[in-house]
């Protein structure tokens, strides 16, 4: 059983940055890949990015490539996403997601732990 916890949701003008944090529990981090992924109201959940187990493989969504960085932190059982030229279209509750392998994947149903998301609010 895998825990996560993420921080770092808020409100920011747009074109702001904004880092989120995701912290998980238990000792055998590295061997889950991670991924982001949001979801706005009345919307379906959009995938964000994705980070291999090593942190050597990272995926990102169309929407977001460019601009966010997925990044992780082994020993710190943490995984970030650095937000850059944030829109008002990525307004979302943010969740990190772990996945029972070290192959990262982009859709939400190959995700086994999910946390309780956080709030990402961007005004224009």
């Amino acid at each position: 059983q895998v825990q996560l916890v993420e921080s770092g949701g808020g409100l920011v003008q747009a074109g702001g940055s904004l880092r989120l944090s995701c912290t998980a529990s238990g000792r055998t981090f590295s061997s889950y890949a991670m991924g982001w992924f949001r979801q706005a109201p009345g919307k379906e959940r959009e995938f964000v990015a994705a980070i291999s187990g090593s942190g050597g493989a990272t995926y990102y969504g169309a929407s977001v490539k460019g601009r966010f960085t997925i990044s992780r932190d082994n020993a710190k059982n943490t995984v970030y996403v650095q937000m850059n030229g944030l829109k008002p279209e990525d307004m979302a509750v943010y969740y990190c997601a772990a996945r029972g392998t070290v192959l990262a994947a982009t859709t939400a149903r190959e995700y086994l732990y999910w946390g309780q998301g956080t709030q990402v609010t961007v005004s224009s």
